[in-house]
């Protein structure tokens, strides 16, 4: 039997004596591209930490292709979840090229320190070919575009060939036209034979591109919804969620949320 790319069974986070999280059941399987979406407060931060490693849940359990967390060895496991988040930019040296940073994923560090090998200089030219920006190979980081840095951080992630992929909020900061540009880059890559299970975690129901197939749903640190994406993004359950009444759209794939104003 086929292990799922994701497994997360009653998973409860308490810290002090406030409750993160509660009863979180989720599973991503292979063919699966999901959305998390949430208001402000809902847990999905604290989610994406306990994904990620960083923060331990004070009950349930995580699993990643099988392996669980606490169990395997977590140098070897995180090598299989790439992540893609504003957070990593700052630790990111501002001389650095960008094919370094793309090698640095192999590794799953930053900064990185090693001489990048032969062979890791050509999977990270590739890389950098498939996200559109072989011609940036050595321009420094500082000098790169936002839209271009969370391309760059999308080409590191793949490095290490992973079998999830998490997005974390990557159009913030991005115009307009940069985001759209963006988004559609997202779904090729959700489209590519082979490719990882991607994960986008995001407030707009915009961002929510054709190839992505299921979303989850949080509030107050639980799920309130999840499954195939047309059940799950619509006006009932999104203003469930969100507390205000939202209209919910739909056309050629891609929604649009808006919210009904409030008089007096």
């Amino acid at each position: 039997m086929v292990p799922d790319i994701l497994s997360v069974s009653a998973v409860r986070i308490v810290r002090g004596r406030t409750e993160i999280l509660r009863g979180i059941d989720w599973r991503v399987r292979r063919g699966e591209h999901w959305v998390i979406l949430g208001p402000n407060g809902c847990g999905k931060t604290s989610l994406l930490k306990a994904l990620t490693g960083y923060l331990s849940p004070t009950a349930g359990a995580i699993a990643l292709l099988g392996r669980r967390y606490g169990e395997a060895d977590w140098r070897e496991l995180r090598l299989e979840l790439g992540l893609v988040t504003s957070a990593l930019q700052a630790s990111i040296p501002p001389a650095e090229p960008a094919l370094e940073t793309v090698v640095s994923g192999r590794y799953a560090q930053l900064d990185l320190w090693a001489r990048p090998k032969r062979r890791e200089k050509a999977e990270a030219a590739r890389l950098l070919r498939l996200v559109g920006l072989s011609y940036l190979a050595e321009r420094e980081w500082i000098h790169l575009s936002q839209g271009e840095r969370q391309r760059v951080l999308i080409a590191r992630a793949l490095m290490a060939r992973p079998k999830l992929l998490i997005l974390d909020e990557p159009c913030a900061g991005l115009d307009p036209v940069a985001r759209e540009e963006f988004l559609w880059f997202v779904d090729g890559v959700a489209r590519r034979r082979g490719g990882p299970a991607l994960v986008l975690v995001t407030h707009h129901a915009e961002e929510i591109m054709p190839a992505f197939t299921h979303a989850l749903l949080l509030k107050q640190g639980a799920v309130f919804a999840l499954g195939a994406k047309d059940e799950v993004v619509t006006s009932r359950r999104l203003s469930g969620a969100f507390g205000a009444r939202i209209r919910v759209q739909q056309q050629a794939g891609r929604f649009r949320a808006t919210v009904a104003h409030r008089r007096g």
